[in-house]
């Protein structure tokens, strides 16, 4: 049966196809995404909140990333281990700003860590979300053992890993290979490296002599793709195909997204923009004008609303209550009959 003319609307990139409404949920979720993380750059300069870190720039692959997560707890949906700049990640799969909010602000009320971890730093358990390391690329160590229980309760959840390309010159990356690829016993682990050319200062073509990072996989029988993280058309199409193998074959399979870093490694460098590099929001809005799947009206409005979306979460969590020293001992030391040290009851987190 022919499409409708409706049905035909959307974009294309190469053979990929995207739906008009897709394109627009993908939009809108970058752009929360965007000005979620420039506001708490913001809070990193004006004193509202400290230390930041975050994604601007690598949108588009994370927003098609999340929306693909079969998300739930338990080994029959999907794992994921995440780095420091997954905000769009978890923002696509339905978490609200307040949940970023809250870590950049570090308040008590902040559900990974009750306060006292960086921003970025997820943890949802609800998600299978496991928690951030600020330590580069241990993700990539313990993404195996999720894993190996899916593998052995049955089921399709596959183990998502995300990490930078800087972090592949780390042991750990080796470790996930090999550990995903043992004789009669491959594993179903989604290896992604979000390779935006810099780890912190240091430039990917000084460290890495090999020009793809797929490459590395071609040893452990790895098959891999390399796209172009800052189209979401593209990004939706190959990610559709990396979950559907992992999640058919049980094995694993690497993705290599060419991504831009567009405020720089951190707040510790000053988040100056990169006027340079390529910006995912731009380039998409400029195609979704040109296929008439949006105007400039309804572009503008989606950016306004997300800013008072923003700021009207900031401030309701900056009224939010703060920890306290006395907390930091809570949820510290698991319980246990026998320990004569720390005899109160540190059992967790409140309402954990």
């Amino acid at each position: 049966m022919a499409r409708s003319k409706q049905q035909e609307m959307g974009l294309n990139s190469g053979e990929a196809f995207m739906p008009a409404q897709r394109a627009r949920e993908i939009h809108q979720l970058m752009v929360r995404t965007r000005v979620l993380e420039e506001r708490m750059i913001k809070m990193s300069k004006s004193g509202e909140g400290y230390f930041w870190i975050g994604g601007p720039g690598e949108e588009a692959f994370s927003t098609c990333l999340g929306l693909q997560v079969k998300k739930g707890q338990g080994p029959e949906f999907d794992y994921l281990h995440l780095k420091y700049r997954s905000s769009a990640i978890v923002m696509a799969m339905g978490a609200e700003m307040n949940v970023s909010l809250r870590q950049m602000a570090m308040t008590k009320t902040d559900h990974s860590s009750w306060g006292r971890n960086f921003t970025s730093h997820f943890c949802i358990r609800e998600w299978n979300i496991v928690p951030v390391n600020s330590v580069i690329a241990v993700q990539f160590a313990v993404a195996p053992g999720t894993a190996h229980v899916q593998k052995r309760s049955g089921g399709d959840g596959v183990t998502i890993v995300v990490g930078g390309d800087a972090g592949t010159a780390e042991g750990d990356f080796a470790t996930c290979m090999i550990w995903s690829t043992r004789p009669n016993e491959r594993l179903p682990v989604l290896m992604i490296v979000m390779n935006n050319g810099w780890g912190i200062s240091t430039a990917h073509c000084n460290i890495h002599a090999c020009e793809n990072i797929i490459e590395r996989g071609k040893a452990f029988g790895i098959p891999g793709e390399i796209v172009d993280g800052n189209d979401p058309v593209a990004s939706w199409d190959c990610i559709q195909r990396a979950m559907h193998y992992c999640r058919t074959e049980r094995q694993p399979f690497m993705i290599e997204a060419r991504v831009s870093r567009l405020f720089g490694h951190s707040s510790s460098s000053g988040a100056p923009r990169d006027a340079e590099a390529v910006d995912c929001i731009d380039t998409f809005e400029k195609r979704l004008l040109q296929a008439n799947l949006m105007d400039q009206a309804s572009i503008e409005a989606v950016h306004t609303h997300a800013k008072a979306e923003v700021e009207s979460a900031l401030q309701a969590v900056l009224q939010e209550a703060r920890p306290v020293a006395e907390d930091v001992e809570v949820g510290t030391y698991a319980p246990s009959e026998v320990d004569r040290v720390y005899p109160r009851d540190y059992t967790g987190l409140p309402g954990a």
